[in-house]
Protein backbone atom coordinates (compact mmCIF):
# COMPACT_ATOMS: atom_id res chain seq x y z
CA UNK A 1 0.00 0.00 0.00
CA UNK A 2 1.35 3.39 -0.99
CA UNK A 3 2.22 5.92 1.64
CA UNK A 4 -0.55 8.19 0.25
CA UNK A 5 -3.26 5.55 0.78
CA UNK A 6 -1.98 5.17 3.99
CA UNK A 7 -2.23 8.43 5.23
CA UNK A 8 -5.29 9.92 3.43
CA UNK A 9 -7.14 6.41 2.60
CA UNK A 10 -8.37 5.15 -0.43
CA UNK A 11 -9.52 7.19 -3.15
CA UNK A 12 -13.00 8.43 -3.45
CA UNK A 13 -15.19 6.49 -6.04
CA UNK A 14 -16.37 8.63 -8.89
CA UNK A 15 -19.69 7.62 -8.31
CA UNK A 16 -19.84 8.89 -5.18
CA UNK A 17 -17.73 12.44 -5.66
CA UNK A 18 -20.76 13.03 -8.08
CA UNK A 19 -22.90 13.27 -5.91
CA UNK A 20 -21.27 14.91 -2.51
CA UNK A 21 -22.50 18.47 -1.66
CA UNK A 22 -19.96 21.44 -1.82
CA UNK A 23 -18.49 21.04 1.18
CA UNK A 24 -18.45 17.54 1.65
CA UNK A 25 -15.62 15.56 2.14
CA UNK A 26 -15.56 11.45 1.89
CA UNK A 27 -13.60 10.19 5.12
CA UNK A 28 -13.46 6.88 4.18
CA UNK A 29 -14.87 4.61 1.27
CA UNK A 30 -14.33 0.60 0.67
CA UNK A 31 -15.77 -1.48 -1.78
CA UNK A 32 -19.41 -3.45 -1.27
CA UNK A 33 -19.15 -6.75 -1.35
CA UNK A 34 -22.94 -6.60 -2.83
CA UNK A 35 -21.64 -4.08 -5.88
CA UNK A 36 -20.72 0.01 -5.54
CA UNK A 37 -19.18 1.41 -2.66
CA UNK A 38 -19.97 2.29 1.24
CA UNK A 39 -18.12 6.03 2.44
CA UNK A 40 -18.47 8.20 5.15
CA UNK A 41 -18.44 11.97 5.55
CA UNK A 42 -19.66 14.96 7.59
CA UNK A 43 -22.81 14.85 6.41
CA UNK A 44 -24.03 11.04 6.39
CA UNK A 45 -22.72 7.27 5.01
CA UNK A 46 -23.18 6.63 1.81
CA UNK A 47 -24.47 3.07 0.50
CA UNK A 48 -25.09 1.82 -2.80
CA UNK A 49 -28.69 2.07 -3.81
CA UNK A 50 -30.75 1.63 -7.50
CA UNK A 51 -29.66 4.58 -9.20
CA UNK A 52 -26.17 4.90 -7.67
CA UNK A 53 -25.07 6.01 -4.27
CA UNK A 54 -27.25 7.77 -1.69
CA UNK A 55 -26.37 9.36 1.22
CA UNK A 56 -28.20 8.37 4.68
CA UNK A 57 -28.05 11.37 7.04
CA UNK A 58 -26.67 10.21 10.44
CA UNK A 59 -29.75 11.69 12.13
CA UNK A 60 -31.64 9.00 10.22
CA UNK A 61 -29.60 5.70 11.10
CA UNK A 62 -31.26 3.80 13.95
CA UNK A 63 -28.52 1.22 14.66
CA UNK A 64 -25.44 0.34 12.89
CA UNK A 65 -23.57 -3.38 13.65
CA UNK A 66 -20.10 -4.72 12.88
CA UNK A 67 -20.76 -8.39 12.31
CA UNK A 68 -18.11 -10.11 10.52
CA UNK A 69 -16.68 -8.51 7.58
CA UNK A 70 -20.63 -6.45 7.08
CA UNK A 71 -21.84 -3.69 8.50
CA UNK A 72 -25.36 -3.99 9.00
CA UNK A 73 -27.32 -0.68 8.61
CA UNK A 74 -31.30 0.22 9.91
CA UNK A 75 -32.07 3.91 8.54
CA UNK A 76 -35.31 5.03 9.62
CA UNK A 77 -37.59 7.31 7.58
CA UNK A 78 -40.07 10.23 8.71
CA UNK A 79 -43.51 8.42 9.64
CA UNK A 80 -45.01 12.02 10.35
CA UNK A 81 -44.31 14.96 12.07
CA UNK A 82 -45.85 16.14 15.35
CA UNK A 83 -45.50 19.67 15.76
CA UNK A 84 -41.82 20.70 15.19
CA UNK A 85 -41.13 16.49 15.94
CA UNK A 86 -41.08 13.91 13.66
CA UNK A 87 -41.91 10.26 14.15
CA UNK A 88 -39.92 7.55 12.53
CA UNK A 89 -40.66 4.13 11.41
CA UNK A 90 -37.28 1.91 11.04
CA UNK A 91 -36.75 0.29 7.62
CA UNK A 92 -35.04 -3.09 7.56
CA UNK A 93 -31.70 -3.65 8.53
CA UNK A 94 -29.22 -3.41 4.97
CA UNK A 95 -26.09 -5.71 5.10
CA UNK A 96 -23.27 -4.55 3.48
CA UNK A 97 -20.12 -6.32 3.11
CA UNK A 98 -16.86 -5.10 3.29
CA UNK A 99 -13.79 -6.72 2.58
CA UNK A 100 -11.28 -4.38 3.72
CA UNK A 101 -13.55 -1.77 5.75
CA UNK A 102 -10.24 0.19 6.97
CA UNK A 103 -11.92 2.92 9.49
CA UNK A 104 -15.70 2.33 8.26
CA UNK A 105 -16.91 0.90 10.88
CA UNK A 106 -14.87 2.91 13.38
CA UNK A 107 -16.28 6.33 12.07
CA UNK A 108 -19.61 4.72 11.63
CA UNK A 109 -19.98 4.17 14.90
CA UNK A 110 -18.60 7.44 16.59
CA UNK A 111 -20.85 9.63 13.79
CA UNK A 112 -24.19 7.72 14.76
CA UNK A 113 -23.22 8.28 18.72
CA UNK A 114 -22.27 11.97 18.78
CA UNK A 115 -25.26 12.83 16.40
CA UNK A 116 -27.44 12.07 19.54
CA UNK A 117 -27.56 14.92 22.42
CA UNK A 118 -30.10 13.17 24.26
CA UNK A 119 -32.56 10.22 24.92
CA UNK A 120 -34.92 9.27 26.87
CA UNK A 121 -37.35 5.98 26.74
CA UNK A 122 -40.83 6.43 28.14
CA UNK A 123 -43.71 3.88 28.89
CA UNK A 124 -46.99 4.45 26.96
CA UNK A 125 -50.08 2.73 26.77
CA UNK A 126 -49.72 -0.25 24.68
CA UNK A 127 -45.96 -0.57 24.06
CA UNK A 128 -43.61 2.63 25.02
CA UNK A 129 -41.38 5.21 22.88
CA UNK A 130 -37.41 6.43 22.31
CA UNK A 131 -37.75 10.09 22.40
CA UNK A 132 -34.23 11.35 20.63
CA UNK A 133 -32.74 14.98 20.45
CA UNK A 134 -30.53 14.41 17.66
CA UNK A 135 -28.02 16.91 15.62
CA UNK A 136 -29.10 17.16 12.24
CA UNK A 137 -25.54 16.78 9.72
CA UNK A 138 -24.24 19.85 8.87
CA UNK A 139 -26.35 22.42 10.66
CA UNK A 140 -26.29 23.81 14.09
CA UNK A 141 -29.70 22.42 14.65
CA UNK A 142 -31.46 19.79 16.41
CA UNK A 143 -34.64 17.90 15.69
CA UNK A 144 -36.86 15.71 18.58
CA UNK A 145 -37.39 11.82 16.72
CA UNK A 146 -40.04 9.62 18.51
CA UNK A 147 -39.74 6.11 17.72
CA UNK A 148 -42.93 4.22 19.29
CA UNK A 149 -42.94 0.79 19.73
CA UNK A 150 -45.64 -1.20 17.40
CA UNK A 151 -48.93 -1.19 19.40
CA UNK A 152 -48.19 1.79 21.22
CA UNK A 153 -51.24 4.63 21.02
CA UNK A 154 -50.31 7.05 17.93
CA UNK A 155 -52.12 9.97 19.40
CA UNK A 156 -50.59 9.66 22.71
CA UNK A 157 -47.00 9.48 20.92
CA UNK A 158 -48.48 12.15 18.68
CA UNK A 159 -49.49 14.56 22.04
CA UNK A 160 -46.44 14.10 23.70
CA UNK A 161 -43.75 14.69 20.62
CA UNK A 162 -45.37 18.26 20.52
CA UNK A 163 -45.44 19.05 23.60
CA UNK A 164 -41.67 18.07 23.80
CA UNK A 165 -40.90 19.92 20.89
CA UNK A 166 -42.35 22.82 21.53
CA UNK A 167 -40.37 22.60 25.31
CA UNK A 168 -37.22 21.94 23.50
CA UNK A 169 -37.69 25.18 20.89
CA UNK A 170 -38.85 27.24 24.12
CA UNK A 171 -36.34 30.08 24.73
CA UNK A 172 -36.09 29.11 28.63
CA UNK A 173 -34.11 26.31 27.55
CA UNK A 174 -36.19 23.65 29.77
CA UNK A 175 -35.86 20.24 29.23
CA UNK A 176 -38.48 18.31 27.34
CA UNK A 177 -41.20 17.15 29.15
CA UNK A 178 -41.64 13.32 27.94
Amino acid sequence: MSVWRRIFGPAVPDEVRERLAADEHVLAAADSGTGGHVAVSALGLWVPGGDGPRRIGWDLISKAVWSGDALVVTEAEVAERAGEAVVLRDLSPVRHVLSKPGRIPYLVRQRVESSIRSRYRKELPGGGAWFVVRKLPGTDGVVLQVRPDPGTEPDVVRDIAREAAAKLGSPSGDRPAT
